[in-house]
């Protein structure tokens, strides 16, 4: 092991200044065990402290101010058994008054009447003039120049922390400590060709300046090459995975024979396929004709005929005497797949199945025996699938529908249920924005559905107010006279001490208050499985008019009778989830309508996703909005597939990075596809050391 590699592996409470008292806190509340862990907190913005601002410039709100003037008027200030100091700062426009709570003998002692200094803290705003409370002093001459300070680095840290000495400014001497004694040049992870070619300063300069840059441009050329780095292993991992399957790991060979798929193209398709259902297909279908394992994200809007295009891929395997299986992760999206399946595949007299944790014994002793025979080509279920005793004769294609919802244990397990590893078709209806594709789902090839069928009405979409609830209510009594559904959306079952939102089962009984002349039925994640499937089929045919629900619909339901959502406290929801629950409507022919009723109180920020809810039918523009507004660590329904750790990249904002790590890793691998090359020994050995560390890449499945 190198001098630097043992450095950077040197537990915290060895470095100057830590000790273990504040390195069990450091680990405790920061995650930081070592040096390295240490260099890598960075700070979260630095504060100019170049600038000297003037009393009579000050303004509210202000974060931070330093100012340069003659202290006066060091006074005491009783009030009741309260004790404060307080003093006068005065420079050439004005004053400020500057005030101590705390440590009061020893900062008396340390101020000298009459002197200058240099005066740094948060100005507030009390009555005419400005004050600043416990406030940074540094005395300097009279009329001397001023020290410049340059760039402040500020760091994340907890109020136990702070406690112990460790707020930002002693993270900071600790830092510069550990940085000014360090006893080489850190090392590069980067081969010259990638740092030429990215135009990035040294590993060594970078992770200097981040901390304590010479200047604004220093700070921005650090701060790139760090985030290039990171988010270029990133790429550059993902990519060598994909193609070390594509080299590495055989698949079963599918051959076209095409006569179930011409039947059913020719005979039974309900409906013309759009270009990217055909393109699309045609991609599935040469890639399990390779005899290598295909690994493919189907990546589709809502209601961009996602299924359609995984039944014809399904029927290509069959065709080929092989079996498919579709996994989804509820059972109410299991038995919409398998109602659909079936009654699409009766004509061609291709038996299908489903099960999942609540099929009978009696059933599974018919379904089990046929999937290990082979006399059952195509199966539908939930993780019931991945159970010991469910076997099949020749799996060769398996379809998982939101794989984000199924543990990467249990997505292993699907791997195994054949001597060769069956084909995967992982299927999204979540658009994801290109910043995540290229990192949660980066080992996968990509399909992408960009194109609905002809004739479907966009859904009309209208925020309203609590104030507009009677107007809601015209509106969907209109539509229920029509003889048309409707879905009414809550967020909560059951009160919330801490959440003021109106919950499902009070919601339940405002519906059928407000509407006597119809049936409404409730539905929520917590009935049993029996329940669940009674009250679908009944909203589904057309029993119940009014389904109650909370987000448990949000995929796999298909009414097309049901033209109206409705979507109680809709701040609540991301824009990704919104979308996919008025995904439900527009499945008919008629137009359907999408209500976001806000709570009182809403944000600005709350307001501006509804708004943009309200003015596009386009799922990935909201995705890429979503992740914009809530940042790339809370997208619903993808960091589980993909927890990796970004210590300084984000995915919301650095898309641009991003892209140019990804071309430059490409670039890479298209000439040294397995780093052999002398000039790529860093990147091997940066991958090394990468594969070691404990939670980089062990998430990514």
């Amino acid at each position: 092991m190198t001098e630097e590699a043992r450095w950077w592996q040197t537990p915290v409470e060895y470095i100057k200044g830590v000790g273990p008292r504040r390195a069990e806190l450091l680990r405790l509340e920061a995650g930081i065990h070592t040096a390295g862990d240490l260099i890598s907190h960075f700070p979260y913005r630095h504060l100019d402290r170049s600038r000297i601002d003037l009393a009579a410039e000050l303004r509210e709100g202000q974060a931070f101010a330093q100012l340069k003037g003659r202290l006066t008027n060091i006074r005491w200030v009783e009030r009741g058994p309260h004790r404060r100091l307080s003093a006068t700062l005065t420079d050439r426009s004005g004053t400020v008054e500057l005030t101590w709570f705390q440590g009061l003998k020893f900062i008396r002692q340390s101020l000298v009447e009459g002197a200058e200094y240099l005066v740094f803290g948060r100005p507030v705003k009390l009555g005419y003039t400005f004050s600043l409370a416990h406030p940074e002093m540094e005395r300097t001459t009279v009329g001397g120049p001023v020290r410049r300070l340059g760039l402040m680095p500020l760091y994340s840290t907890t109020e136990k922390m702070k406690k112990a000495g460790l707020d930002s400014k002693g993270l900071e001497a600790i830092i510069r400590r550990l940085l000014d004694a360090l006893p080489f040049t850190f090392s590069e992870t980067l081969s010259p060709d990638v740092v030429a070619s990215a135009r990035l300063i040294s590993r060594h300069e970078a992770l200097r300046q981040a901390h304590f840059p010479d200047s604004q441009e220093s700070l921005m050329a650090a701060v790139r090459r760090l985030k290039f780095e990171e988010l270029f292993f990133l790429r550059l991992q993902l990519l060598r995975l994909n193609l070390g399957r594509k080299q590495e790991k055989p698949g079963i060979e599918v051959v076209r024979v095409n006569r179930l798929v011409k039947e059913f193209y020719e005979n039974h398709l309900p409906f013309r396929l759009t270009g990217a259902q055909i393109r699309v297909l045609r991609e599935i279908r040469e890639d399990m004709a390779t005899g290598r394992q295909m690994s493919r994200l189907l990546q589709g809007d809502v209601g961009s005929g996602k299924t359609m295009v995984a039944l014809l891929a399904m029927l290509s395997v069959v065709d080929a005497g092989f079996q498919a299986c579709l996994m989804a992760p509820t059972e109410i999206l299991a038995q919409q797949h398998y109602f659909a399946l079936e009654a699409l595949l009766r004509p061609l007299r291709v038996p299908v199945a489903l099960l999942t944790g609540s099929t009978s014994r009696s059933a599974r002793q018919e379904i089990l025996p046929a999937l290990a025979e082979g006399r059952l080509p195509i199966i539908t279920g939930t993780h019931a699938l991945l159970e010991e005793e469910v076997r099949f004769h020749n799996l060769a294609l398996a379809v998982i529908d939101e794989q984000h919802r199924f543990g990467v244990a249990q997505r292993g397990r699907m791997w195994q249920k054949n001597d060769i590893p069956p084909h995967i078709l992982i299927m999204t209806a979540t658009p994801i924005p290109r910043t995540l594709a290229l990192t949660v789902y980066g080992d996968l090839d990509v399909s992408l559905l960009d194109e609905l069928p002809p004739g479907r009405k966009p859904v009309i979409t209208r925020l309203l107010k609590e104030t507009q609830r009677r107007e809601l209510t015209a509106l969907v009594r209109t539509e229920l006279e029509k003889g048309r559904q409707v879905y009414w959306v809550f967020p909560l079952i059951e009160e919330s001490e801490k959440l003021d939102y109106t919950p499902l089962v009070r919601g339940f009984e405002e519906v059928q208050k407000e509407f006597p002349g119809w049936e409404a039925a409730m539905l929520h994640g917590r009935m049993t499985p029996g329940e669940k499937e009674q009250v679908m089929q009944r909203f589904a045919t057309g029993q119940a008019q009014i389904l109650v629900a909370t987000t448990v619909i949000e995929v796999g339901v298909n009414v097309p009778n049901a033209s109206v959502m409705v979507i109680e406290h809709a701040e609540r929801f991301g824009l990704a989830q919104l979308h996919q629950l008025r995904g439900r409507v527009g499945r008919g022919a008629e137009q359907s309508f999408c209500f976001l009723v806000a709570s009182p109180g809403l944000s600005r920020e709350g307001l501006q996703r509804l708004q943009i809810m309200s003015q596009t039918q386009d799922g990935f523009r909201l995705a890429e909005e979503d992740l914009r507004l809530r940042g790339s660590g809370d997208v619903e329904g993808t960091r589980q597939s993909g927890n990796v750790r970004l210590r300084i990249a984000d995915l919301s904002r650095d898309l641009d990075i991003l892209q140019e790590a990804d071309a430059c890793a490409r670039a890479v691998l298209a000439g040294d596809p397995f780093l052999v090359s002398p000039l790529h020994e860093p990147l091997r050995r940066t991958l090394h050391t990468l594969r070691q560390a404990e939670s980089f890449w062990k998430n990514i499945a």
